[in-house]
């Protein structure tokens, strides 16, 4: 099948809106536009394909959107390992009614329909498919599925997929694919006009709950009252639907902070927030990644809260690099950054409660910051973490009941 010059225009139609190239469906919604609101207002569903990783560091995608998701109705995840299982139980010892089935057959019965979405849930380090994904992103296709890739492999650059796509009347999303280049920006200083706190949540590792903790943060906080604006950093809190972000991995190094500092400042504008949350990425002690470095520098950050897992040996997929200290981390932070490290949040792999509640004590006298976990411990201790260091904030909050 050949794809003729119109029907190309027809996939990836251009229109302008605000001077800046966006493109209309069915082609991905670019990261600088809120899924959100590319999306049917009716919540479409999904089937998540995570096979041989969920709720591991490689199905970090599936694990998040599991948790939590404001595009999609996540009907069930596809992975034979765990085929059977609550997704819930699996990753936090609670039900939460998403099962797990062996492969799409099964996913496609549990669902008695023909989900809207097909969502690749493994983030792999090589950050491309395999052959044997390629034709399981095919089939979907086939079987009429739109499909959400978070891959640095852009599915709408090869034409086998894009003729797939015109066969079967399905979109493709890219998630992580960026404006053109003569659209990027950078950094300008904008930044310094955002005067609302602005709170980067940072680590010392990669697919560390960065995200998972600055989600929790911001839905509480916005439980109690304030106006939050999340912003999204990486491919799955863009699919997870955050109104502000951008995938900081897959823009020029160039760009990187300014990028960032245009969508803050744009949410500023718009949102006039009481306070802006920032999604970590990497480590900035990591030497495999730079983003944390452009996080810092485009976000001008308040406060820093830090993430840590400490039983955790080595950096996630290099066993040659053991993790940093709590302190190096910090101390690294605050000399690279004009901001201070507000307090620690733990990741309790590998630990029991007791375990956690142990290491949260130590940590607590050792650094003399506030120190948590933003799952296993109770959600207040969280928030007392941004309260602490910005009392002019707590009078706005509402008291939960």
């Amino acid at each position: 099948m050949s794809i003729s010059t119109r029907n190309l225009k027809n996939i990836f139609k251009l229109t302008r809106v605000q001077d800046t190239e966006i493109y209309e469906e069915p082609a991905h919604p670019s990261p600088w536009v809120p899924l959100s609101e590319r999306l049917n207002p009716v919540i479409p569903s999904a089937v998540i394909y995570c096979e041989g990783s969920f709720g591991k560091i490689d199905g970090k995608t599936a694990n998040g959107l599991v948790r939590h998701s404001l595009s999609y109705r996540i009907q069930s995840v596809i992975d034979n390992e765990c085929a059977g299982l609550d997704a819930g139980e699996v990753l936090d010892n609670k039900a939460n009614g998403i099962p797990i089935v062996a492969n799409i057959e099964e996913a496609l019965i549990d669902a008695e329909s023909i989900p809207d979405y097909f969502i690749f849930g493994i983030a792999p380090t090589s950050g491309v498919l395999s052959d044997p994904d390629k034709n399981i992103i095919l089939d979907a296709m086939a079987r009429g599925m739109n499909i959400v890739n978070g891959l640095h492999e852009f599915l709408t650059d090869d034409p086998l997929f894009v003729e797939s796509s015109l066969k079967n009347n399905v979109q493709i999303i890219d998630t992580r694919k960026h404006k053109n280049k003569r659209d990027l920006k950078t950094f300008s200083g904008q930044i310094h006009k955002v005067t609302c706190p602005r709170i980067a949540v940072m680590g010392t590792d990669c697919a560390l709950g960065k995200r998972t903790t600055a989600t929790i943060l911001t839905n509480e906080l916005t439980k109690r009252g304030l106006n939050v604006v999340l912003i999204a950093t990486g491919q799955t809190g863009i699919i997870q639907g955050a109104k502000y972000g951008v995938a900081l991995d897959a823009v020029p190094s160039q760009f990187c902070a300014g990028e960032l500092e245009s969508v803050i400042v744009q949410a500023y504008e718009k949102e006039n927030p009481d306070i802006i949350i920032i999604e970590g990425q990497g480590a900035l002690s990591h030497p495999a990644f730079s983003t944390s470095a452009f996080i810092l520098r485009g976000s001008c950050p308040t406060g820093v809260i830090l993430q840590h897992a400490p039983k955790r040996l080595h950096r996630s997929d290099f066993p040659d690099y053991p993790m940093p200290s709590v302190t190096s981390e910090i101390n690294l932070i605050e000399t690279f950054s004009d901001t201070s490290v507000i307090g620690l949040t733990l990741n309790h792999e590998d630990m029991s409660l007791d375990e956690t509640r142990h290491a949260i004590d130590r940590y607590t006298t050792e650094l003399g910051i506030p120190v948590t976990d933003a799952l296993s411990q109770p959600v207040e201790q969280l928030i007392q973490i941004v309260t602490s260091a910005l009392p002019q904030i707590s009078g706005n909050l509402v008291t939960k009941s």
